[in-house]
Formats: C-alpha cells, structure tokens, sequence
C-alpha cells in the first residue's frame, strides 16, 4: 500500500552503495538534479554531493530530475571514457521499477515508439514516427499496489523521458508523474513512482561485469 508520507522527505547525504578507485555508485534521491542547471538556485545536485566525498568525481549519464536510482560515477577521465563507451556501446544493462496507473491488458510485453523533444514544450518528450530517434523498452507487471500496477521496465535505448512517455503511450502512465499524467493520477504521489534499482555495467579497469542493485523505496 502507497503511503504518501512515507515518501515525501529526502535523505541531506547522498547513499554511496558501491566505490573503488575508479567508480563511484551512489543512489539518487528524488527531485534532485544528475548536474548543475541554470541559476543559482539549480546548484545544488547529485554530482556536487558525490564530490565532496569523492573530489574527482566525473558524471557518465544521467537520471531525470524526478527519478530516484543508481547512477555511476567515474574518477578518473580515462575511467569516464571507458564508461561512457559502455553505455554507447549498450554494454550496460538498467532495470527500473515503477508503479503505473491502472491494469494492462497483459502480464509483458515492449514498446518501441521513437521519441523527439517537444521544443515547444521543453523538457518535454513527444512521440513522432518522422523526427524521432529510435526507442524501446521491455516491461513486465510485478505485482498490484493500492493506486496502480507495480512494473519491471527494462529500457535498451536511453532516450530522455523515455520510460515516463512509453507508459503514457501505452495508456498507463507512471503515478506521481507531473509532465506526462493526468492531475488525478499526480495527486497519488508526492513523488514520481520511478526508481532505477538494477545497474550492470562492465568495470572501467578489468571489464569484469558488476551488478548493484537499491530496492525501491516505494
């Protein structure tokens, strides 16, 4: 059962779940930004955390501003660029969870509709068959919860928004999502109910493949 109060609040330090002397694996809390934004008022973010822990720490991807999960940090450059290449390289593998709205039809299944930005709407993501880039995500029903259905989402490409804009497409859009769900659907959540919980990447030095994983918090 979905309890609002229980998700309302964010931790002041960052969870470091895994570091060497070439990685940094922190969880994200929700509502923070990956990097700094625009203003003074956007300083304050998940990489600006890791490095006062950890001065040399280098972004290698992101996660929406909404999303909590696991995200990877290099220390060193050589390091950022060997990660970097796995995920160009789809040599990584996400898993999320998220509770969306409503029952599907079925247990699993994909979904591959190409994304572009809505420039007139940005952040915004929009489907569009003629200027998108090609996207797909695999997803598999988990369980039931109060306000929804709980869902396993695997994405393979790594477009921006794109989990949040395949459920809207699918008719199921994520609970607590304030861009792609209805007004009804936000006022579930404080939070949007997405959260990257699986990450395996091969590691920058041996190229042994590492699994982390941080259960939901929801």
């Amino acid at each position: 059962m979905l309890n609002r109060s229980s998700y309302s609040e964010k931790p002041n330090m960052i969870e470091i779940v895994y570091s060497d002397d070439n990685l940094v694996i922190a969880n994200k809390p929700y509502d923070m930004l990956s990097v700094p934004g625009r203003g003074e008022e956007k300083q304050d973010c998940l990489w600006r955390r890791v490095q006062q822990q950890f001065p040399t720490a280098r972004i290698v991807h992101r996660l929406d501003y909404a999303t909590s999960g696991l995200i990877v940090l290099a220390l060193t450059l050589e390091d950022q660029r060997s990660l970097s290449r796995s995920f160009q390289e789809r040599l990584t593998e996400k898993r999320y969870q998220a509770i969306i709205s409503g029952t599907p039809d079925n247990t699993k299944g994909s979904i591959e509709l190409p994304l572009r930005c809505d420039w007139e709407n940005r952040p915004l993501q929009i489907v569009d068959f003629e200027q998108g880039k090609s996207a797909l995500t695999h997803w598999e029903v988990i369980g039931q919860d109060t306000h929804g259905t709980r869902v396993a989402l695997t994405p393979v490409t790594g477009r921006s928004h794109q989990l949040r804009v395949h459920m809207q497409a699918m008719g199921h859009p994520i609970v607590g999502d304030r861009f792609y769900a209805p007004e009804k659907i936000v006022s579930l959540s404080p939070r949007l109910l997405l959260h990257a919980e699986t990450l395996s990447l091969p590691h920058p030095k041996t190229g042994e493949i590492m699994t982390f994983k941080a259960s939901s918090p929801f």
